[in-house]
């Protein structure tokens, strides 16, 4: 009788996030055991309502009908531009961002006047680091934001790195909106997922020079697409993941230098792609199996992360159904 009961219990709920390919642009979707949902980012608009169709098609896959919040990580068009048809078809409560657009030129401002518009259908709340977002079961606490860090470590963290001592600044660095990029630690249980958008080297120094003040953290989404001025060693080698993903398109993003450094980082077990880099040879793209989409022309097939309260995950390629768990 016993067993009898306990196989008609439901299963537990984890924490699920779906790696939309939106073809170099970033858009992931969070869903808490609660069933509360946050969509980072939209990908890109206009190619007949590409990315914006493979949101709404990943979200029904997750029985998702509605958004909690959605946070805007910056307003470039390959973060913002799929909103308007997204917010046509699924509904969005909340809109967090990290303040007023930094951009001036036309296209900026159409882009940003967009989301102001859609925005003020819901509440919109502009979020900066130390600040958490209110999804129950997860916390969710912004590291970054509007040319900020935070300035205290974090439980778990505060070690000094002695790899900050090598840090050379990099002459040629954006000043733009990528600086502006909010970036979230999301903690369900004992699982970490670190996720800092578009920042680049500057500001991955500041959180992790002289000590380190964010701790370690299980998955590492890779910074500005898998870029090269971003994912320097000081972060990663200090925040120590077992995995990497990467939203990377088949030509944008995916830059040797940065997945190699992924790569090389200890400790790391794997790195997941959205896309196979052409540019990068062979040696420089995970094998088939943890790609996503291997061909330029493709489908849109996303990567599923599911997280148990115990710190484990499992990665599901809904390409090839190639399945890899991780354990603590």
């Amino acid at each position: 009788m016993l067993l009898a009961f306990a196989a008609a219990l439901p299963a537990a709920k984890n924490l699920e996030i779906y790696f939309i390919d939106v073809e170099g642009g970033q858009s992931t979707l969070f869903v808490a055991p609660s069933g509360e949902t946050l969509l980072m980012d939209t990908g890109y608009g206009g190619f007949n309502g590409r990315d914006p169709g493979r949101i709404l098609a990943a979200a029904k896959a997750a029985g998702v009908k509605k958004i909690d919040y959605l946070v805007l990580s910056h307003y470039h068009k390959d973060h913002v531009g799929g909103l308007y048809d997204v917010a046509a078809k699924l509904p969005i409560r909340n809109f967090i961002d990290h303040g007023p657009n930094t951009e001036t030129d036309k296209d900026s401002k159409v882009r940003y006047n967009m989301y102001s518009a859609i925005s003020a259908k819901g509440t919109r709340m502009t979020v900066k680091p130390g600040d958490t977002i209110p999804i129950k079961d997860l916390e969710v606490r912004v590291l970054a934001g509007a040319g900020d860090t935070i300035g205290t470590a974090l439980p778990g963290g505060g070690q000094a790195n002695p790899e900050c001592a090598s840090f050379q600044p990099d002459p040629d660095e954006e000043t733009n909106e990528n600086q502006q990029s909010l970036g979230l630690l999301i903690t369900y249980g004992d699982f970490r997922i670190l996720d800092l958008g578009d920042l680049t080297t500057s500001r991955e120094h500041s959180l992790v020079c002289p000590a380190n003040k964010i701790g370690t953290v299980d998955v590492f989404v890779a910074s500005h697409h898998m870029g090269a001025a971003a994912n320097t060693p000081q972060l990663v080698h200090a925040i120590h993941p077992k995995v990497a993903m990467s939203n990377n398109g088949p030509r944008k993003g995916g830059k040797p230098a940065a997945w190699q450094t992924l790569h090389d980082t200890p400790g790391l077990e794997d790195i997941w792609q959205l896309h196979y880099a052409i540019a990068s040879d062979k040696d420089q793209n995970s094998p088939d199996t943890f790609l996503a989409n291997v061909d330029e022309i493709c489908q849109g097939k996303w990567l599923r992360l599911t997280a148990e309260k115990d710190g484990s995950f499992t990665v599901f390629n809904s390409r090839n159904k190639f399945e890899k768990s991780y354990g603590r």
